[in-house]
């Protein structure tokens, strides 16, 4: 029985796929039975015994589409959802499986864009306090009320952004702060340098650039350049706001494979294999299901410490900018079902991060190259690190002055031994205190970052030469 007066301003609407199981599109045969049904109960099983009698209830198909749309895509692909029925339940089976519905077919002309999800089942919150509270709401009174989408208000709100409407102003009438909701104010260049970026802004706007376009960055230099800092900081600037949910950082190592990465065999705690997907194939398939304007960015570390070729297999191919429509998916080394056939959208960008110090390190074949802009990052001991962490950390600017003077003096010793080079120089970050740092006595902190950090390193560049390090020690902490 369907419970009195649900509250539909407080319980979820539910949007859920029409096949599953490898079966074909079931709709004709849940309006007639007045059912639904979902699967694998392993996997929605717990969602789907969270619905309750009374809920509103929509059959949903999701594509992408490019032509004969409402609005000028600039041929861009757009997510699309098209919605078959809409019913109320009437019983939960309690089996994970199974609701009764009272379904009403719905005009399939209608179709609703950007704000999309591809999983059998979406649960979609009208309550005040989400941060897409307009968004969601919008939805349900476009599939339940048979109102208009409000298009030129989602173009305003930032799906424009990937058709070129740059000219566009947030819509006023979306909510900005929410009473109890921690707002994710906007990221930029700005913010890099004020975090603690000595690069010119423009060279930080010509990186963004090129992972917009390219959609795949590596930073390379030295150690202690700040090159995993600086990955994370332009995934932000990317995003538009700091949102750690869009960025999924991880670390190349040589043991991982293919099967970690993308999606291999994992054996479970009653003996049994169950095909499980890696990080990557669960980026993708979590941007591929989400609004096009969100963007999500996996951070690699060390991209170059494993195998990248091996790691990534068909995904290399996938990765090109111009390959990533459904139009050039490939089939994975491990289908899930016959003939399925993934992408990556175009929505997910990738950062690595390469030590080119590390002889232990694999070249990078020039597939991989050939995928990403490469930029190189220097040791910045320059006159913004300078002000910066005086500004940080109340050092003394003449102090500073000779710590930048000496390590600049060893980075030109470095840069000039045959069996090392510019790659083996000492980067910034060894004498760049975390923001706020309150350093006492700087000739105290200068000498244990020596000790500690520098000249272990150096020990391992001139193993076969402890005199020289013993020297370039004396040079650093003024003893000489």
């Amino acid at each position: 029985m369907v419970t009195p007066a649900q509250n539909h301003n407080k319980r979820p609407a539910w949007f859920v796929g029409s096949a599953f199981g490898g079966y074909d599109d079931q709709t004709e045969r849940f309006l007639k039975d007045g059912v639904w049904e979902g699967g694998p109960i392993e996997r929605w099983g717990d969602v789907i015994n969270s619905i309750e009698a009374g809920d509103r209830i929509a059959m949903k198909s999701t594509y992408t589409r490019k032509r004969g749309l409402r609005f000028d895509n600039r041929e861009q692909y757009v997510s699309v959802m098209r919605i078959k029925a809409t019913g109320v339940v009437t019983e939960n089976l309690g089996d994970g499986r199974r609701l009764r519905v009272d379904w009403t077919p719905a005009d399939n002309s209608r179709e609703w864009y950007f704000y999309t999800e591809r999983n059998t089942v979406w649960k979609v919150l009208p309550v005040t306090g989400t941060w897409n509270e307009w968004y969601s709401k919008s939805l349900i009174s476009f599939t339940f009320d048979n109102t208009e989408q409000d298009i030129e208000g989602f173009l305003k709100a930032g799906w424009g952004d990937t058709y070129g409407y740059t000219e566009h102003e947030k819509d006023p009438e979306i909510p900005t702060e929410v009473e109890g909701v921690i707002t994710i104010s906007e990221y930029t260049t700005d913010n890099i340098l004020s975090d603690g970026c000595f690069l010119p802004q423009s060279t930080l706007e010509s990186m963004l650039q090129r992972l917009r376009t390219k959609q795949n960055l590596i930073l390379q230099g030295p150690p202690g350049t700040g090159k995993t800092w600086l990955a994370k900081k332009l995934a932000y600037a990317l995003i538009g706001r700091k949102d750690d949910s869009k960025v999924r950082p991880m670390q190349f190592h040589p043991n991982l494979s293919y099967e970690d990465f993308v999606r291999g065999w994992r054996p479970q705690g009653d003996g049994r294999l169950e095909l499980v997907d890696g990080p990557f194939l669960r980026v993708v398939e979590e941007a591929r299901e989400g609004p096009d304007s969100d963007k999500y960015v996996m951070v690699i570390e060390e991209i170059n410490r494993g195998n990248p070729a091996s790691i990534f297999g068909e995904m290399l191919t996938l990765l090109e900018a111009d390959k990533r429509t459904p139009a050039e998916a490939l089939a994975l080394a491990y289908p899930r079902e016959p003939g399925e056939r993934v992408h990556i959208p175009s929505n997910v960008y990738v950062i690595g991060t390469m030590n080119l110090a590390d002889r232990s390190l694999a070249m990078v074949d020039l597939a991989l190259r050939r995928r990403f802009a490469f930029f190189d990052l220097e040791p910045m001991l320059n006159d913004t690190w300078q002000e910066w962490v005086q500004e940080q950390c109340s050092i003394d600017d003449g102090f500073l002055a000779g710590v930048a003077q000496r390590i600049n003096a060893l980075n030109e010793e470095i840069a000039a031994d045959r069996n090392l080079g510019r790659q083996f120089r000492v980067g910034h970050s060894f004498v760049t205190p975390p923001p706020g740092t309150s350093i006492e006595d700087p000739d105290e902190w200068f000498t244990q970052v020596v000790e500690t950090e520098i000249v272990p390193l150096l020990h391992e560049y001139w193993f076969d030469n402890p005199e020289r390090v013993t020297e370039a020690r004396s040079k650093l902490l003024g003893t000489a």
